[in-house]
């Protein structure tokens, strides 16, 4: 028995190598040639070409085959470019082609069997694909840098502070916590109830920034507003208004603090009335105003992009 259990896993080993029984029985153990260009250029996905009928599931591979490759051919992507291009050979996109048409499962199977399924493979292979071909395109910037090539940027952090009063979705404290990243920004303040690190929603939104950015929690919007008042920080409110200016219209001063308010009720009335001044994102349909989210990355590239531009601002948006 112990004989027969060695000369089946050996089988197996060998199946599994690709490598005749027979040549490994006749002791040929020399490696195999390197594969020639012209042999690459033709390379054939064994899985896909000539499936195993004994393969479990074989039955409708047929027709699953069919299914997937007029579902790819409405997006616009041949079957032909997965399984006969040496480029995707080993790739997500090819195994996940080889599954829809041989399942491992009773319950892949079924689930192939859907009529919408291949649709939906479909989609996933195409976006695979694009990835995949976006990782061989060098001029593409789809990175995020790395700590030193950050620390070898010239300058400090940008004298824009960002202030979260009441903010509600840890979501879109997350995205304005990545957007302070980018942005290089001088400081975050979550008042009252803002979320804040570790909250997992925030940092599922950050996208890793958060331990990047200079945050800190507070109690108090109105006391935060003092104080930095106090220490010359020109503080706005974002916020619609009947007393707003237009983005577009203002130069943004130099240190600045932008407050974003609450989803559903904005700044707090008596914090803006402690502001230096307000401004809005004007909007030209029926909602009056944007995700905060969204505003605050707004608010944020325009006071960059108006720095770049002259560097020496001074504050006529008060």
């Amino acid at each position: 028995m112990r004989a027969s259990l060695v000369a089946a896993l050996f089988t197996a080993h060998v199946r599994l190598s690709r490598i005749p029984v027979s040549a490994a029985f006749s002791g040929a153990s020399s490696p195999d040639p390197p594969r020639s260009s012209s042999a690459a250029d033709s390379y054939v996905s064994r899985s896909t070409a000539n499936p195993d009928a004994s393969a479990p599931f074989y039955s409708g591979s047929d027709d699953r085959r069919a299914r997937l490759d007029a579902a790819l051919s409405d997006i616009g992507l041949e079957a032909s470019v997965i399984t006969d291009s040496p480029e995707f050979r080993g790739s997500a996109a090819l195994r996940m082609y080889t599954s829809f048409i041989l399942p491992k499962s009773e319950g892949a199977l079924a689930s192939a069997q859907a009529p919408q399924r291949a649709s939906v493979i479909a989609n996933s292979i195409a976006f695979m694909v694009r990835e995949h071909r976006s990782h061989q395109e060098e001029w593409l910037c789809n990175h995020d840098r790395s700590l030193e090539e950050v620390r070898s940027l010239e300058g400090p952090a940008h004298p824009l502070t960002i202030i979260l009063d009441n903010v509600r979705s840890a979501h879109n404290v997350g995205n304005i916590l990545r957007a302070a990243e980018a942005g290089r920004l001088e400081k975050v303040y979550l008042c009252g109830m803002t979320p804040a690190p570790p909250n997992k929603k925030v940092l599922k939104t950050a996208l890793g920034a958060a331990e990047y950015v200079n945050y800190e929690q507070m109690g108090s919007t109105l006391e935060l507003v003092r104080n930095l008042k106090e220490r010359g920080v020109v503080v706005w409110g974002v916020e619609t208004t009947s007393k707003s200016r237009p983005l577009w219209k203002v130069v943004m001063p130099k240190p600045v603090a932008l407050i974003f308010g609450n989803e559903l009720v904005g700044v707090d009335t008596e914090v803006l009335k402690l502001c230096d001044g307000i401004v809005s994102v004007p909007t030209y349909g029926l909602k009056n105003s944007l995700n905060v989210a969204t505003c605050a990355s707004v608010l944020i590239w325009e006071a960059l992009r108006q720095w770049e531009v002259e560097p020496e601002n001074g504050t006529e948006g008060n």
